[in-house]
């Protein structure tokens, strides 16, 4: 059964996703990679995201290490992690959100993102590549992102008077994501305890009742329900952070996390599924009352992603019927929604019934990532399976 949804995906991430963006995102003349564009490929904006950058360094390297190291794999990981280098931060080595296509400062966010996903680039780009001062560089850049975190003063994000003390879900979800990536090339205890740190920090998320991860919870106590901030949910965070849980127990073994995990999964999708037109909500209030995010009801293509490798893994690991299907379900709405098979890559935006909003292929929160690492993680966890 699994084998039909493996083949599937090669072909959609050799012959469509891969060649779209390498064909269209890399710049050649000025560095770094595109994130916007259009159906066809055309750039429609040519400023460069630090942040897609960076996560395009990371899934090219990957590729390179994982798929037959070919030249060209390289050459586009290469491109973006020299642009890094070289425009991405400030005189604070603070990382921009966006800069011109030249490399000139642009956007400053104020938020740690941009320097996590340059940081997994640079981890990456030192496996593939063999040159250890991107290990260092990520190494560094881990432990900045570790104190912007606990302090975002540090990235000019005074902290307000009438603001509770919250965590947020996003934070664990980086921080989990740089320590697995980290403890596969150093040593240093310090991932471990970061990792168990996610796993205590994905417990205060959990909300029992709904089986889901909420997005914020009070760090003192407080009630925070009255907000909107304090009844959001994210479906394709939750369940993003639940396999980020299962690859932690790579090194982190924990049965009671593990149950945990599979149990948020299946929360999260029978909580954040739209029975009426079928797939994943973007945003959700838990009491069902209004957003601030006027999107909520939008169905994107990354939440779906997230899914079908959440459900490949969890299938992979228990072998219960269950997650096949779900898997199924999951799959057709995904292919039949965000698949473009005349241009190829993905689209990534409908509206609550499903129909297409833009007809874009990335932009200034869609690039090279989601759908060719869920693809490739699913190919290979499948692949894994078979071969027991």
């Amino acid at each position: 059964m699994l084998e039909k949804y493996s083949e599937q995906y090669k072909r959609e991430l050799f012959e469509s996703v891969v060649p779209f963006w390498l064909n269209h995102s890399l710049d050649e003349e000025c560095g770094g990679t595109y994130s916007c564009l259009d159906r066809d490929g055309a750039v429609y904006d040519s400023k460069k995201y630090i942040w897609l950058v960076g996560r395009s360094v990371w899934m090219f390297s990957r590729l390179y290490h994982d798929c037959g190291r070919k030249e060209e794999y390289l050459k586009a990981a290469k491109l973006g992690v020299e642009f890094l280098e070289k425009n991405a931060v400030d005189e604070k080595e603070r990382y921009y959100f966006s800069t011109t296509r030249q490399g000139e400062p642009y956007f400053y966010q104020r938020k740690p993102y941009s320097a996590v996903f340059a940081m997994m680039g640079y981890l990456e780009y030192a496996k593939v590549s063999g040159q250890e001062q991107y290990k260092q560089k990520a190494i560094e850049l881990f432990r900045d992102i570790t104190s912007w975190i606990e302090n975002p003063e540090l990235l000019g994000r005074p902290i307000m008077a009438g603001a509770p003390a919250v965590s947020n879900l996003s934070n664990v979800m980086v921080l989990a994501s740089m320590a697995t990536e980290l403890a596969e090339v150093d040593d240093d205890p310090v991932y471990k305890t970061v990792m168990t740190e996610a796993i205590e920090g994905c417990k205060k998320h959990y909300d029992p009742s709904r089986r889901i991860l909420m997005g914020n919870v009070p760090l003192d106590g407080q009630d925070i329900s009255g907000t909107p901030e304090g009844r959001f949910f994210n479906p394709g965070h939750s369940i993003e952070v639940a396999w980020f849980l299962l690859h932690i127990l790579k090194y982190v073994p924990d049965s009671e996390a593990r149950n945990l995990a599979l149990d948020i999964v299946e929360g999260t999708l029978e909580y954040g599924w739209d029975e009426e037109y079928g797939g994943l909500y973007y945003f959700m209030d838990v009491e069902h009352r209004p957003t601030l995010q006027l999107e909520s009801n939008m169905k994107l293509w990354w939440p779906h992603t997230e899914a079908i490798y959440a459900l490949v893994l969890a299938y992979t690991q228990t072998k219960e019927q269950r997650w096949l299907d779900w898997l199924a379900k999951v799959h057709d709405y995904t292919f039949s929604h965000f698949v473009d098979s005349e241009y190829g890559g993905w689209y990534g935006y409908c509206d609550r019934e499903g129909n297409l909003t833009h007809s874009c292929k990335g932009g200034n929160y869609k690039g090279f990532f989601h759908v060719p690492r869920a693809l490739l993680f699913s190919i290979q966890a499948i692949e894994a399976f078979s071969g027991e």
